[in-house]
């Protein structure tokens, strides 16, 4: 379960990053992006904390 939280964690962490890169990109959305990608980097790191909280302890 460590290994499946690492991954899910790290692949919505990586994909907030670059969806927050993209926003720079002067689309007509580009505040919905940014903010898409501050809520998928938030969820990257809350997820797999809960998820180990549980398992581990």
């Amino acid at each position: 379960m460590n290994i499946v939280a690492f991954v899910i964690g790290f692949t919505l962490f990586v994909g907030g990053i670059v969806l927050m890169g993209y926003s720079w990109d002067g689309t007509t959305f580009n505040w919905i992006m940014f903010t898409g990608g501050l809520a998928t980097i938030s969820l990257g790191v809350a997820i797999p904390y809960h998820l180990l909280k549980r398992v581990d302890g």
